[in-house]
């Protein structure tokens, strides 16, 4: 059985034991733009049932941000959906459009959600090139370019400005070995230092500090063109492959695919106080309205916010429904009667949401 869970509970240390469980899980929830609603509400039919079989108490607490939002209120991301955000004890998010990086990104850096977390897996009955795919992709999630320093310097030349601090490559390459010591204890840190030799190269170096405290992870580089064909030639020998920013978007797209989908595909934004989860696909305007998204990387990400919850406030509950949601993914991909057009099939978004759901028991 393909079980993600486990991908964070090597994490329980970055938060001590020091909170309390609530009485209620307060879920802020972002619909977002072209199929988001349709995914997110697919969603939220799974999460209702693994929250009645688990007795977990939810508020989920609905979040105008992206595209739309910017159209009414002329601000992407208007304060008050932050303010909900802030108080809610998790986030969960679908896919928002042209306007991206006024909110995920923002919410990246205003929260402090230094690492993203990118578990890959190949399911059966899907088109991955290997059926023994798992890797995790941790990738630093609050400099590089990403941090949106580029301006002009003349009418016909522009200018970004790369920011990579050892602090924040330190912190997310501990991330990644932490994961690693609960998996099969290999990290792979991907960066480009023969050409980009101070910014990568000082990335590679706080990755080869971390690595000398876990004598007991296998820890190698690579190069990023070269991961980029690894990851098509031989995906299965990645265990935890650790990267900068922009690098690590890129990868886990492409391993993602490999393995199958991008419909597949979760991920978390892990703060040390916080965290928001997500697809790492896009909004796909194309297929927008028509009932025929893949709904699994969302359902795969609440998996992953359920483990988070588990996590941080020690509910075996929160663990249990993780568990439920990620088998029940499994087997209704392993019957392979209900599958969306991106999976080979015909069935409609709610369609495979159901049958996930329904194997929730």
């Amino acid at each position: 059985m393909v079980d993600l869970y486990s991908v964070l509970g090597a994490l329980k240390d970055l938060y001590g034991g020091r909170y309390l469980r609530p009485d209620v899980y307060v879920i802020s929830l972002i619909p977002g733009d072209g199929i988001g609603p349709e995914i997110a509400s697919a969603t939220l039919e799974v999460i209702k049932k693994v929250v009645d079989v688990y007795g977990i108490r939810v508020d989920v607490r609905f979040v105008e941000a992206g595209d739309g939002a910017l159209s009414k209120y002329g601000q992407a991301l208007p304060q008050s959906s932050v303010d909900i955000i802030r108080k809610s004890h998790t986030c969960l998010k679908a896919p928002v459009g042209e306007t991206s990086a006024d909110v995920i990104v923002r919410l990246r850096i205003m929260l402090d959600l230094f690492a993203n977390i990118r578990p890959v897996k190949s399911y059966p009955n899907t088109q991955a090139l290997r059926g023994d795919i798992d890797l995790v992709v941790v990738r630093e999630n609050t400099e590089d370019l990403y941090k949106g320093l580029e301006f002009y310097i003349s009418n016909n030349t522009a200018v970004a400005l790369r920011v990579i601090t050892y602090e924040a490559s330190k912190r997310v390459a501990e991330v990644a070995f932490k994961i690693a010591s609960g998996r099969r204890k290999k990290v792979t840190a991907v960066h480009k230092s023969n050409v980009l030799r101070h910014t990568c190269g000082l990335f590679a170096k706080a990755c080869r500090d971390v690595a000398r405290n876990y004598p007991d992870v296998t820890y190698e580089e690579q190069y990023v063109d070269a991961c980029a064909a690894n990851l098509v030639r031989k995906p299965q020998n990645f265990d935890v492959i650790v990267t900068t920013n922009m690098f690590g978007d890129i990868l886990s797209d492409e391993a993602a695919q490999v393995a199958g989908s991008l419909g597949l595909a979760p991920s978390c934004n892990l703060g040390y106080e916080y965290a928001i989860f997500e697809p790492i696909h896009g909004a796909a305007f194309d297929i927008a309205g028509k009932g025929i998204a893949n709904p699994i990387s969302m359902i795969l990400s609440a998996a992953l916010m359920f483990e988070w919850l588990g996590v941080k406030y020690s509910d075996d509950s929160c663990i249990r429904a993780a568990r439920a949601i990620n088998d029940a993914v499994y087997r209704v991909l392993s019957e392979g009667k209900v599958l969306t057009p991106d999976l080979g099939g015909s069935a409609k978004t709610y369609e495979l949401a159901s049958a996930i759901a329904s194997k929730i028991a």
